[in-house]
């Protein structure tokens, strides 16, 4: 990473703006709300960490508020809290994320699509962000109590590793979900054809947080490559546009579209069409048990195949 000269540090190389922490503080509190009330009602209760991520960055942001309004003699504390809550929770976000691949592809039972069985999957990438997690947390920890340069490189050093094992690891995962789409695309299951819920359509919400969440991690990692020096610690512009706003995308993508909507919480199964196994062959011959899509033969006695589907009604479910 680039030098540091110590006798120069400051909390801030910007004056930071207390309106615009309040805005996003408000916004980040108005979508937690929506995700708390989606956690208790449908008891998806592996979106925990995600709900976690989201008082995280309320914190953050609360405590940005506090040290923008100290400005320019900001204190310690307030700066150890947007620094730290900021920092961590994409990673919190990226746990849940991990989780729901692993559940959807046992949904769908596609566990020959996937590239991981998915008893390990989520192990293997939580793990991963476990990692990642203790990394950066204890670099972000040493970073703010650094009292020589070289304690303030070495904190640096150490949230770059865990920026990277982030990186590595989400990278490797939606490498890994592409694969699993692509396969259940070209070979559907029976159960995929059965499930009533818009699995398709999560999986490109999924990819959409993923590369909200790499690019974040991709920018975090150039600044604290950088240094002091660098440009994108003396403009609170990137903070915002490259992290904050992004994060903010991330969590409204899922109040909006919730996992419950494919993977019900508390026990309980998703909706299903009944699908005759003696007609997989020609085509996955279904007989309608709840009321699903638009097709005039659906619910009538004439059996439906996959070709009389659309290909939205195929794969939108």
């Amino acid at each position: 990473m680039a030098g540091t000269d110590l006798s120069q540090f400051r909390y801030y190389y910007y004056n930071p703006s207390v309106a615009t922490a309040a805005v996003f503080c408000v916004l980040f509190a108005l979508v937690t709300i929506r995700h708390g009330m989606l956690l208790v009602k449908f008891r998806t209760w592996y979106f925990i960490p995600f709900f976690l991520g989201c008082l995280f960055e309320i914190i953050g942001m609360a405590g940005r508020a506090v040290s923008a309004h100290q400005t320019p003699d900001w204190t310690l504390g307030p700066y150890i809290v947007q620094s730290l809550m900021t920092l961590l929770a994409p990673t919190l976000f990226a746990a849940s994320i991990y989780m729901i691949l692993g559940r959807l592809i046992r949904l769908l039972d596609a566990e020959q699509y996937a590239l991981i069985r998915s008893k390990w999957l989520t192990k293997f990438f939580v793990m991963g962000d476990v990692l990642s997690f203790l990394s950066q947390g204890a670099g972000g920890g040493m970073l703010s109590t650094a009292k020589t340069a070289d304690d303030q490189d070495r904190g640096n050093n150490i949230i770059l590793a865990g920026l990277g094992i982030q990186v590595v690891f989400f990278g490797f995962f939606i490498i890994t979900a592409v694969i699993f789409h692509i396969r259940i695309a070209r070979n559907p299951t029976a159960r995929s054809y059965a499930v009533v819920a818009p699995w398709q359509i999560f999986l490109y919400i999924l990819y959409a947080s993923s590369l909200l969440i790499m690019i974040r991690s991709l920018y975090r990692m150039v600044e604290y490559g950088m240094g002091t020096q660098g440009p994108l610690m003396k403009s609170e512009g990137y903070f915002y546009g490259l992290d904050i706003v992004l994060m903010l995308i991330v969590m409204i993508l899922y109040a909006w579209f919730h996992p419950s909507r494919i993977i019900s919480g508390g026990g309980s199964a998703p909706a299903t069409r009944q699908v005759d196994p003696e007609a997989a062959t020609e085509g996955y011959r279904m007989v309608d048990s709840v009321s699903v899509g638009k097709h005039p033969d659906i619910g009538s006695s004439r059996p439906v195949t996959a070709r009389d589907l659309t290909q939205d009604q195929r794969h939108g479910y």
